[in-house]
C-alpha cells in the first residue's frame, strides 16, 4: 500500500465547533460587507448582509421550536439555489434537527423512498410547481406534518409565515439551549446519494466531518473576503454546499444563478474572482469560445487558432515554459486571450472543478490564458474533499487531482483502490449498518471504489472505477472511464459511454457535440438538417470514425473502440440516464439503447 505524501498544510485554528457557528462569526468578522448571499427574485438581485441573514435564520429557528421540532428530527429541503436555502439549512441545525437536502429533479420513486426512509416531519419546497410534483407523496407519508413554500402560493403555507410565527414566539433562552445541546460530532445532515444503481443511500455527515474540510481546504486556495463568486451547482450536493460553508468562513460574497442559461450573463454582471463548477459546463463554455473563433474572418481566424494551439502546449507546472514560449504567450494574450477573459467578467482568477474528471487539455488552456483551473476529488461520504490541486502550495498538474489534505490518510490497496481515513469520513449510512460495513473496514478506512495512484510528485491520479471495470470475452479487463475521459478530449464529443462486458471488443455510444458538428459541416459545405438526420450522414459517421481512430492509437488493442453508434438524444437527469451529479447511469443507458447495443455486437 502506498501512503499519501504529507505536505505540512496547517489547518485553521479558528474554525468553530458547529456549522451554524459560521454565521455569527461572519457577522463579527465581515459585518461591514453588504452581501453574504444574493439571489434573484423577479429578475432583481436581493442581497442579504450577514446581520440580516442571521436574523432571518434565527426567526426560522424560533418558528421550528414553536412547531415542536426537537433534536434529531429530520427535515427535508427540496429547493433550487437561493439565500433562503442556506437560511433554512442553518435554522434546522440550530435547533438540533437534521437537514435532508433533496435534488429537485430526482425520480418520483426516489422521492417516495427518501421521504419514507428518512421519516421527515417537515418539508420545505421552492414553489408551487415543485410542490405539485411531490404533493401526492407528501400526502401519503405519515411522518410529514407540515409543508412550507419558499415562494408563496395561494392555499399553501409559506416560509414567511414560519418566519412570522418565529418572530411572534421568540424565546432566546430556548434557542440558546437548543444550540448548546448540539455537539461537534452530531449528525448535521443526511444526504441521499443518487448512485448509478439501487436505492439511494443516506450518508450521515456530522458537523465535525464538514468542518474538518473547511479547516484544511481553505488554506489551499488564495480566496479571501474581497472575492465575489457565482454559484450554480446544486446545494443539495455536498460539493457546492461545502464550498458555500467555506465562503462564509472566508468572508466571500455568493451570487446564486437561478438559470443555467444566464451563467455567462451573470458573470459579466457580477465579475466574479472565482467559482466552482463541473467539467461539463467548462467544456461548453470552451466550445462556445472555439465556435466564435471559427466564425472569424481574415487574419483574425489563423491568429485565434495559433493562440489556441499555443495554450494547449502550456505546462501548468511551469517547469518547461521556456523564454521564447513565454514571449509568444504575451503576444497571444494581447491579441486573443484578453478577449476570452471578458467572457468571464474579466476578473476571474480561479475555477474549481470537481464531480468528474476534466480534460487535461482544458486545464492547460485555461491556465495559459490566466484563469487557473484547479481539479479536486472527493465523494459525498468524505464530506466531500479528499484531494485538490492547490494554488497556495503551487502543486498543480493536469491529469491529477492534486494533494491529499493533511488531516487525511490515503493509501492505495493492492487492487489499486483508493482508501481513505480521516475526520471527514462519514458516520455511516442512515439505518444501514450492513452497507456501512461494506465500505468502512475494521481499520477505519473508507473504500472509495475508485482506482488511483500517486505520481512522482506525490499528486493523486484517478485511473478508473473498481466496479466499472469490465472483462471482455477475450479475458481482457477494460476500464471504460479511462477510455471515456481520453476520447472526450475531442471537441466532436459531447458524451460517450464505453461498453463491452462479455463481448469480443469495446464499443461506444456517442452523443455528439452538435454545436461543434454544425460548425464542421458548415466548413465542409455539408448541409445541416436535423440532429437525427446528421447522425445518419455518411460523411459525419466517417469523421467520427477518424476521430475515434485518432484516440485509439493511444490505447492498447483490447481497449480500442472498434465500433460505435451515434445518438441524437442527450442523456439527462430527468430521463434517469444521468445521476444528479451528472454521472452516466450505465445500466439505464444500456437498457434504453438495447437495440443499438445489439446492433453493434450483431455478427
Amino acid at each position: 500500500m502506498n501512503k499519501s505524501e504529507k505536505l505540512g498544510i496547517q489547518g485553521r485554528p479558528d474554525v468553530p465547533p458547529r456549522l451554524f457557528d459560521l454565521v455569527p462569526r461572519f457577522v463579527e468578522k465581515y459585518g461591514y460587507k453588504d452581501c453574504l448571499f444574493a439571489g434573484k427574485v423577479d429578475r432583481q438581485w436581493v442581497k442579504y448582509n450577514g446581520q440580516k441573514f442571521y436574523e432571518l435564520t434565527n426567526s426560522i429557528s424560533h418558528g421550528l421550536l414553536k412547531l415542536g421540532v426537537k433534536k434529531g428530527d429530520r427535515i427535508a429541503l427540496i429547493a433550487t439555489n437561493a439565500p433562503e436555502w442556506n437560511m433554512i439549512d442553518f435554522a434546522i441545525q440550530q435547533v438540533g434537527a437534521i437537514c435532508i437536502p433533496i435534488y429537485p429533479t430526482i425520480s418520483h420513486a426516489d422521492y417516495e423512498y427518501i421521504f419514507q426512509h428518512s421519516e421527515a416531519s417537515i418539508v420545505f419546497v421552492t414553489n408551487k410547481h415543485l410542490y405539485n410534483k411531490v404533493s401526492d407523496i407528501i400526502a401519503s407519508t405519515p411522518s410529514i406534518k407540515e409543508t412550507y413554500l419558499i415562494r408563496p402560493a395561494e392555499g399553501l403555507k409559506s416560509l414567511q409565515e414560519l418566519i412570522d410565527l418565529g418572530n411572534e414566539n421568540r424565546d432566546e433562552e430556548a434557542l440558546e439551549a437548543s444550540k448548546a445541546q448540539v455537539e461537534n460530532g452530531d449528525v448535521a445532515t443526511i444526504i441521499y446519494t443518487s448512485g448509478t444503481m439501487g436505492a439511494p443511500k443516506g450518508v450521515m455527515l456530522s458537523h465535525r466531518n464538514i468542518l474538518s474540510i473547511i479547516e484544511y481546504l481553505c488554506p489551499l486556495y488564495p480566496i479571501n473576503e474581497t472575492h465575489d463568486s457565482i454559484s450554480y451547482l446544486p446545494l443539495s450536493h455536498i460539493y457546492e454546499r461545502a464550498v458555500q460553508y467555506c465562503h462564509i468562513y472566508l468572508g466571500c460574497s455568493t451570487y446564486y444563478v437561478d438559470n443555467l442559461g444566464a451563467i455567462v450573463e451573470t458573470m459579466a454582471e457580477i465579475k466574479p474572482q472565482h467559482f466552482s463548477s463541473v467539467p461539463r459546463l467548462i467544456e461548453k463554455v470552451y466550445h462556445t469560445i472555439v465556435r466564435k473563433g471559427q466564425k472569424l474572418k481574415g487574419i483574425k481566424k489563423p491568429i485565434f487558432f495559433w493562440a489556441l494551439r499555443l495554450a494547449e502546449r502550456y505546462d501548468e507546472t511551469k517547469k518547461h515554459n521556456g523564454w521564447f514560449y513565454r514571449q509568444q504567450l504575451k503576444i497571444a494574450d494581447k491579441l486573443v486571450f484578453k478577449e476570452w477573459r471578458k467572457v468571464f467578467g474579466n476578473n476571474l482568477e480561479l475555477i474549481i472543478s470537481g464531480g468528474a474528471a476534466i480534460q487535461p487539455r482544458l486545464v492547460k488552456i485555461f491556465t495559459a490564458i490566466g484563469i487557473q483551473l484547479s481539479e479536486g476529488y472527493g465523494l459525498t461520504e468524505t464530506s466531500p474533499v479528499i484531494a485538490t490541486n492547490s494554488l497556495t502550495l503551487g502543486k498543480l498538474k493536469a491529469g491529477t487531482v492534486g494533494v491529499v489534505m493533511d488531516n487525511q490518510e490515503v493509501v492505495i490497496a493492492e487492487n489499486g483502490e483508493i482508501l481513505i481515513k480521516g475526520p471527514n469520513v462519514m458516520l455511516g449510512y442512515y439505518k444501514d449498518e450492513e452497507k456501512t460495513k461494506e465500505v468502512i473496514d475494521e481499520n477505519g478506512y473508507f473504500h472509495t471504489g475508485d482506482k488511483g495512484c500517486f505520481d512522482e510528485d506525490g499528486l493523486l491520479k484517478i485511473t478508473g472505477r473498481i466496479k466499472e471495470i469490465f472483462k471482455t470475452s477475450m479475458g481482457k479487463y477494460v476500464s471504460p472511464v479511462l477510455i471515456e475521459n481520453k476520447i472526450k478530449e475531442s471537441p466532436f464529443i459531447g458524451e460517450l459511454l464505453v461498453i463491452g462486458e462479455g463481448q469480443k471488443f469495446a464499443a461506444a455510444l456517442i452523443y455528439p457535440n452538435f454545436e461543434y458538428l454544425k460548425s464542421w459541416c458548415n466548413i465542409k459545405g455539408i448541409t445541416y438538417t436535423t440532429d437525427e438526420e446528421m447522425i445518419q450522414n455518411k460523411d459525419v459517421i466517417m469523421r467520427y470514425r477518424k476521430e475515434i481512430d485518432k484516440y485509439n492509437a493511444e490505447l492498447g488493442d483490447y481497449e480500442q473502440v472498434k465500433k460505435f453508434e451515434l445518438i441524437a438524444k442527450e442523456w439527462t437527469i430527468e430521463s434517469g440516464e444521468m445521476t444528479a451529479s451528472l454521472k452516466p447511469r450505465r445500466s439505464k443507458i444500456m437498457q434504453n439503447y438495447a437495440d443499438l447495443v445489439e446492433k453493434i455486437y450483431a455478427e
